[in-house]
């Protein structure tokens, strides 16, 4: 139901907003952003500006991906991960493949899961690199990172720089975020 500025005034709407946010649900202002709920009862708000970053991991480092999320979210990024953003019923391979294409940034996660296993991973990987081709040469979109020693494959070592999240996740998640803003900020008219 569209808001009526006789029917509301600023109170009610921040009421609404905050009784949103106490249920777990996310706040869309359109043109201006999104109020996200947070774990400790709390919310953070992503501008509509913020950087949009994909993040691409495997099954068994979903914990670790959420706990990258959560963090990016907080440091006013908007992330994507099919297990914060896809409904149910609704078509997960062309909504990933859309959300990737959306994207800023794509930030791979690489394990010693994630390099070895064959599927949905593998794929997004090889989409983010075939939508790098078309950015120009200077542009960042893909952003390696690992959560442990693994070994990259061949094609993102020889290309792309990657960032250690080990053993350090506080310094590995510093150098991912100053990244974004410096590539962002590089790319604003």
């Amino acid at each position: 139901m569209p808001f009526s500025h006789s029917r509301f005034d600023e109170q009610q709407v921040a009421q609404i907003i905050l009784e949103s946010l106490k249920k777990g649900k996310p706040v869309e202002i359109e043109g201006f952003g999104t109020f996200q709920p947070q774990y400790d009862g709390g919310f953070h708000f992503v501008a509509l500006d913020a950087p949009r970053v994909f993040i691409g991991y495997a099954t068994e480092d979903a914990e670790s991906a959420d706990q990258l999320y959560d963090q990016l979210l907080m440091a006013g990024f908007n992330p994507w991960m099919d297990r914060k953003n896809l409904k149910a019923g609704q078509n997960w391979p062309r909504l990933i493949e859309a959300a990737i294409g959306a994207s800023d940034f794509f930030v791979g996660c690489m394990s010693k899961n994630s390099v070895r296993k064959r599927g949905g991973f593998q794929a997004e990987i090889r989409y983010a690199l075939d939508i790098a081709l078309r950015l120009p040469l200077e542009d960042t979109f893909i952003i390696p990172i690992r959560f442990d020693d693994c070994r990259l494959p061949s094609r993102i070592v020889r290309e792309l720089q990657y960032i250690d999240f080990f053993p350090s996740w506080a310094e590995g998640l510093q150098h991912l975020t100053h990244a974004i803003q410096h590539q962002w900020v590089k790319r604003q008219p």
